[in-house]
Order: C-alpha cells, then sequence, then structure tokens
C-alpha cells in the first residue's frame, strides 16, 4: 500500500475515531473485576448506550492479532457469538458475517462488518468497526443488526498490550431495556475475560 494512501487511511480513521468518541464523552465505570474495566456512555440520539472495556493482557501482538484474524474461531471469545465467517480479505480491510444468540423473547440478531486495520508509529494496532448491514441480503430469523461504530485498540507497555474494545450499536428491532443494559455490560467484559484467556495461554 502507498504511503499516501496509509496516510489518508490514517487520517480518516483518526477522524472517525474522534467522531466516535466525541458522541459517546462521559464514560461511567459500571464493572471493575479481574483486571478488565467496563465503562459506559450515553450516546445521542440513541436508546443504546455506548460500552468501553479496557484491559492488560500478558501477551505478544502477533498473538492478539492471530487470536482475531481467526475470524471463525473467535466466535468462541466474542459474547454470545453463534457463528462468524470471514466474507472478504483485501489488504488491511476485511468484511465479516455473525450470528449472535440471544435471550428470549429477543430475536436473533445478525451483523455484517466492515474492519479496517491500521498500524501506529508506536507499534499499536487498532481495527476500526463499522456495520455494512446493507452488504449481504437479510437472512431468514434474523434481524439485522443495523449500526456498529467502534474500535478494537492495541497499545504496547512494556510487556504487556493494553486493549480497548470500544463498540455503539444500534441493535435494530425491539429490543427490551433490562436485555440491552445487561448486553451492555456483559458483551465487552466476558469478551475481553474470553479473549485473554486464550491470549495469555
Amino acid at each position: 500500500m502507498g504511503s499516501l494512501h496509509r496516510m489518508a487511511v490514517l487520517c480518516g480513521l483518526t477522524v472517525v475515531l474522534a467522531t466516535s468518541t466525541a458522541q459517546a464523552e462521559d464514560w461511567k465505570v459500571k464493572k471493575d473485576e479481574d483486571g478488565i474495566k467496563i465503562s459506559l456512555s450515553e450516546v445521542a440520539g440513541s436508546d443504546y448506550k455506548a460500552y468501553q472495556g479496557v484491559t492488560l493482557m500478558k501477551t505478544t501482538m502477533a498473538k492478539l492479532r492471530a487470536l482475531q484474524d481467526d475470524v471463525s474461531g473467535a466466535c468462541a471469545w466474542i459474547h454470545e457469538c453463534k457463528t462468524q465467517k470471514l466474507l472478504k480479505h483485501e489488504g488491511d480491510q476485511s468484511w465479516t458475517y455473525t450470528q449472535f444468540n440471544t435471550p428470549w423473547p429477543v430475536t436473533p440478531r445478525d451483523s455484517v462488518l466492515h474492519i479496517t486495520t491500521t498500524e501506529g508509529a508506536d507499534g499499536s494496532v487498532t481495527r476500526k468497526l463499522e456495520g455494512v448491514p446493507k452488504y449481504l441480503p437479510e437472512e431468514k430469523g434474523f434481524v439485522r443488526v443495523a449500526k456498529v461504530e467502534g474500535f478494537w485498540k492495541f497499545v504496547p507497555k512494556g510487556d504487556q498490550i493494553e486493549v480497548t474494545y470500544q463498540v455503539h450499536t444500534e441493535p435494530g428491532g425491539s429490543v427490551p431495556s433490562m436485555v440491552a443494559n445487561k448486553f451492555v455490560v456483559d458483551a465487552p467484559f466476558n469478551t475481553l475475560k474470553a479473549l485473554k484467556e486464550r491470549a495469555e495461554k
């Protein structure tokens, strides 16, 4: 990839990250255990809160990237993931399709993500997550997640890596507030906990 294109991608990513964090700035810690801190923030114009999970992992960047690059295998550590597959991979971009389990009476959800990976001069890696619901026709029996905006960020800290997982989702259809409020804490916590167990093995 040309350096000019890389710069454009980086600049674009910085703008996107600045925008998504601007929408969700007032973070309130909701859970802090097992070395994982989960915070939530209101998002203007949305009924659903953004979530942010942060933890330190004693692992290598290569191992973390390998765990994430194994798209179907990653379903084992993503919260309530039923199945996941890689649709397309092109340079630093990929498109994935995921089906999720949901508690009764909520209709199961599925989502299509466009993931863009960039590397920072400090050795960090950022993976921008963007929902592209129209990328695939809708599946029978599933409600397509209407909007996903977020990122994974891995930052080297000595012999550890600080992992941040931040997302705001519009789940589509109707979701009882009790279910939604539980999901925004459980999803980042359980995902990071399961990823940490595998990354530190």
